[in-house]
């Protein structure tokens, strides 16, 4: 990004100082291959709920918090169903149903979906769009996948991204 600053100097927005680098280097995903040395270290894993801002921390729901009860990922089940275009809340049921619902099947399905959602530039938010974690009072859990669901749901061709991101397979 450049220094650009207003008349002011506060910093231009960051759509607005991208540089074309940076702007590849988000649509392809590449600036998240420093992550893989914390998955080295132990401190990540490859799938999990992705990890959020510290300062986010006070505006956390109990119901927010069971998102840690998995260890954070550089990919996750909020992030092959909408990533940025989905809304916080949507974000944390779909953390919530992974906690819940975690496996290594899944973890394959979702590393799968990631591989597919990055060649295709699926998902991605136009940079500086995505808005701050500020807290809710709505419930995430119902508004979270049924617990019907198997790890074998498939990702729905929805582009609204914010209706349920995961429907049951059919029985065959």
């Amino acid at each position: 990004m450049t220094k650009a600053v207003d008349e002011s100097g506060a910093p231009l927005p960051d759509a607005v100082r991208m540089t074309n680098f940076g702007r590849f280097c988000r649509r392809s995903s590449v600036d998240e291959l420093p992550e893989l040395f914390n998955v080295i270290r132990g401190e990540m894993s490859l799938v999990g709920p992705r990890p959020l801002l510290m300062e986010y921390l006070g505006h956390y729901s109990p119901a927010h918090m069971r998102r840690h009860e998995a260890p954070p990922g550089i990919t996750g089940w909020a992030q092959v169903n909408g990533r940025t275009r989905l809304t916080w809340e949507r974000r944390f049921a779909l953390d919530v149903w992974y906690v819940d619902h975690y496996s290594l099947r899944l973890d394959i399905k979702i590393l799968a979906l990631t591989f597919v959602k990055i060649l295709t530039r699926d998902g991605v938010g136009e940079p500086g769009r995505c808005e701050p974690f500020l807290g809710s009072s709505a419930d995430i859990l119902s508004s979270a996948a049924p617990d019907s669901l198997s790890p074998l749901a498939v990702v729905s061709r929805d582009r609204t991204h914010d209706s349920t991101a995961v429907a049951p397979v059919e029985s065959q």
